[in-house]
């Protein structure tokens, strides 16, 4: 009888193996998946929606600000949250960087959301994986599409300010700089127009472009892609010298509403950046994409919901790697 007890425990105990690997707050997996704190922290994705809808609410431009601290924490060593560390002993902060400094905001917003999880649930939740949700988030509150947000992401112990200045694509590099940016992170040319739609929302500061307007090849002269009387009007307020920290919409058509009225703006020679620009004027595949989105929103959401899963993946931290800081801007002492 004793025995017999044993093999029903025994069975007992592999019904219920799933659930207590999922309620683990280590991902032993090795890969992420969307239920990941579906048992150690059930309310995650709820209270992590609710402060990015309040911030969003406070100000619009919000949004592309979280949206663009997913992007420029995973290209630089994978997506770990080693963007949210600020500098400390021999650490340098990738917020210094030439792509992050006076630029990359938002990290209030992450630190609310980080102390509202930890009140719910203590050192569960890391930071890369609030960045992977907040950008799905206020993507959401901006018109756009919505996608399910792979997790179980742990948090670096590092931060690569070399990385951050090598790896981001720049306003100013050339088409196949870019797409080589993105192929070196296993991402192709589908994502890489796909997720520059990205700039439907946002701002970029005059020093982003100025070249396009004064000076773009080294001659003094403008840059011939960019419509003429869009050039005069950005002229006004983005002078040869000054000014440099002063905002301009990246889709002045519908700045704060996530559409595909930035590739329209492309395809009429009035994208603000020069790495917006050259989606048209350098390669005839990024062209037809380019035209695809701009005719068909429905393909641009799924497209680009499917390349920001795909961004999501590039070489998280699992398992025993990394760590759940309490804190997003310092490593756990």
């Amino acid at each position: 009888m004793a025995k017999i007890l044993s093999f029903f425990m025994v069975l007992s105990l592999l019904a219920f193996a799933p659930i207590l690997c999922l309620s683990s707050k280590t991902n032993y997996y090795g890969y992420l998946y969307p239920q990941f704190y579906d048992w150690s922290c059930p309310n995650a994705k709820e209270i992590v929606k609710s402060v990015v809808a309040k911030a969003v609410a406070r100000e619009a431009r919000m949004a592309a600000s979280l949206l663009r601290l997913h992007f420029h924490d995973c290209f630089v060593k994978g997506c770990d949250a080693s963007l949210l560390l600020d500098s400390s002993g021999t650490l340098i902060s990738e917020k210094l960087s030439n792509t992050n400094r006076n630029s990359a905001r938002g990290f209030e917003v992450i630190d609310e959301i980080k102390s509202a999880l930890e009140k719910e649930c203590p050192q569960t939740v890391s930071c890369a994986d609030i960045l992977a949700l907040a950008a799905r988030d206020s993507t959401v509150l901006a018109g756009g599409p919505s996608w399910e947000v792979p997790l179980g992401r742990r948090d670096s112990r590092d931060a690569s300010l070399s990385g951050s200045n090598n790896n981001i694509p720049a306003p100013n590099n050339t088409f196949n700089t870019i797409l080589t940016k993105f192929k070196l992170k296993g991402l192709d040319l589908v994502d890489f127009v796909a997720l520059s739609g990205g700039h439907t929302i946002g701002n970029a500061r005059c020093t982003s472009f100025r070249q396009r307007l004064y000076n773009q090849s080294g001659n003094n002269l403008p840059d011939y892609t960019l419509d003429q009387s869009y050039a005069a009007q950005l002229r006004t307020r983005c002078p040869q010298s000054g000014g440099d920290q002063n905002l301009f919409f990246l889709d002045f058509v519908s700045p704060t509403k996530f559409d595909n009225n930035y590739f329209k703006n492309l395809l009429a020679s009035k994208g603000l950046l020069n790495s917006d620009q050259v989606l048209v004027t350098k390669n005839p595949a990024s062209l037809e994409l380019v035209k695809l989105y701009a005719e068909n929103n429905e393909i641009f959401f799924e497209h680009f919901a499917n390349s920001i899963v795909k961004m999501g993946n590039i070489s998280p931290l699992t398992g025993y790697k990394g760590e759940i800081r309490k804190n997003c801007r310092v490593m756990n002492s």
